[in-house]
């Protein structure tokens, strides 16, 4: 069963409401329980949000226990990035976790989900209109005794620009509702990821771009982004994975795998009743990496 959800407020940034939602604007669809599509204006998913929760055998247990969002290609049904199973089957599509989360004197590993849950609880708003749309919603991290360590609002941000198939903000605030929580692990195990789909494991197709030549992701911090080119199919795509300069100092950046899992991770302490917000951009391009002063131009749009 779907319903459309395509209602926006004119106090939002950059979008304005309209309504009665023309052909040629962006829609929201819930499939409800299982998944929200945001729709381009030729009428062709682009981002899923997935928050499927089905715990009626292990296996769907574990399939279902993380929230993530899929990048659709330009045919509206060829996914760009990986769900459950494959090669380390945790990593899925554009995700965040840390696998060392300690609070209340225990450790919680909300990387790879075994016995913890990132649940989403509901929807806080969805909106859509002719540039673009967003899907925002509140998540709750469920740690090992069942019981929630993390409040989480994530948002899902796609927005369309003449020279990328598609740009996504995601934003995450989390809360430490329950008490001091302390994020930790290593840029292979924490942080917030794009990971492709599963046949650039099987292609072994990633490669990387640095803002800068010489760049050793394994030591150098804090990189203002990071570009990735793989193949889906006989078509080459790119994304460009973005740092806000407002994020914490200090992230680490995993990016040489040539199953192309990517992104940068930050040691974070969050004090009881208090929040971060994380900020990330992804612009995602249909052909191989663009060169690197367009690479940074759109850094710099992004940053100002």
């Amino acid at each position: 069963m779907y319903r459309t959800l395509t209602f926006c407020s004119l106090f939002l940034i950059g979008f304005a409401f309209n309504s009665a939602q023309a052909a040629d604007s962006f829609q929201v669809k819930d499939s409800t329980g299982k998944h929200a599509d945001i729709i381009s204006p030729d009428g062709k998913p682009i981002l899923r949000y997935m928050y499927a929760r089905d715990t009626s055998d292990d296996a769907k247990t574990f399939d279902t226990a993380k929230v993530f969002a899929h990048v659709l290609a330009d045919d509206g049904e060829t996914t760009l990035t990986k769900g459950a199973g494959g090669k380390f089957p945790h990593h899925r599509g554009i995700f965040i976790g840390w696998n060392k989360l300690k609070q209340g004197g225990k450790s919680h590993d909300l990387w790879h989900v075994r016995n913890t849950v990132q649940k989403h609880r509901e929807f806080e708003e969805t909106e859509a209109a002719d540039k673009g749309a967003r899907i925002t919603a509140l998540i709750d991290w469920i740690g090992v005794d069942g019981k929630p360590v993390l409040e989480e609002k994530r948002t899902y941000k796609v927005t369309s620009q003449d020279d990328a198939h598609t740009v996504i903000d995601f934003t995450s605030t989390l809360t430490a509702s329950q008490g001091d929580v302390e994020l930790n692990g290593d840029p292979e195990h924490a942080g917030v990821q794009f990971r492709p789909s599963q046949q650039v494991a099987e292609n072994q197709s990633a490669a990387y771009t640095f803002h800068k030549e010489g760049i050793d992701p394994k030591k150098d911090r804090d990189l203002p982004w990071v570009a990735e080119s793989f193949q889906v199919g006989d078509d080459w795509w790119s994304v460009q994975h973005m740092n806000h300069p407002s994020n914490p100092d200090g992230a680490r950046w995993s990016a040489y795998r040539d199953y192309g899992r990517f992104g940068p991770f930050t040691v974070v302490n969050i004090a009881d009743g208090k929040s971060i917000t994380f900020r990330y951009r992804f612009r995602v391009t249909k052909g191989k990496t663009q060169d690197r002063d367009q690479l940074q131009a759109s850094f710099d749009q992004y940053s100002k």
